[in-house]
């Protein structure tokens, strides 16, 4: 009974989703928005979010993201809720055609106070993390449903098509074919 158990529980903790190693450990609570507000040089935190910019210098590379809130696994939520935007920069060069704009980050690293910067016209008070890891996601690939028919669709193999078959009509708008 006891490997049957222990069994149990190792298959429900593999389905478990975890971050990829570079990403896991424990980090407090804080967030952009608290450390706009109030000093908090010093505390890791890890945070991600979509790049807006990526701006390589002479020894390190300074990536502008806005944060949105991270998943189970550390991966950003696609959403319109964020909580500002931080400042972070990594060592070495980090090339701006691969961690271009609107690719989604996931940065580990210790908050090293804030900088000041514009956005369009608007002065802006970016926390400043220094990165020990940026770890770049795969892009989304979102899943595009086949198109059968119009309104009068009832099924693939049944029924009338874009107008009824049975009222002698022609079907002006061809079908996608589906690849297998």
């Amino acid at each position: 009974m006891s490997r049957f158990v222990l069994v149990v529980a190792a298959v429900l903790l593999a389905g478990c989703p975890r971050p990829p190693a570079p990403l896991s450990g424990e980090f407090p609570p804080t967030t952009v928005a608290d450390a706009r507000s109030e000093d908090y040089s010093g505390g890791r935190v890890r945070w991600g979010g979509v790049i807006v910019e990526t701006m390589p210098g002479k020894d390190a590379t300074c990536f502008q993201v806005v944060a949105l809130m991270l998943d189970s696994r550390a991966r950003p939520r696609p959403n319109d809720n964020s909580a500002g935007r931080f400042v972070a920069c990594a060592s070495g060069f980090w090339d701006p055609s691969i961690y271009a704009p609107k690719r989604e980050v996931t940065v580990v690293g210790t908050i090293d106070g804030s900088v000041s910067e514009k956005i369009g016209d608007y002065d802006y008070t970016f926390p400043h993390v220094a990165a020990e890891v940026v770890y770049l996601w795969p892009e989304r690939t979102y899943a595009q449903p086949a198109y059968y028919g119009g309104p009068y669709y009832w099924g693939p193999y049944w029924g009338p098509s874009w107008y009824p078959y049975f009222w002698g009509w022609y079907d002006p708008l061809p079908r996608p074919h589906r690849r297998w």
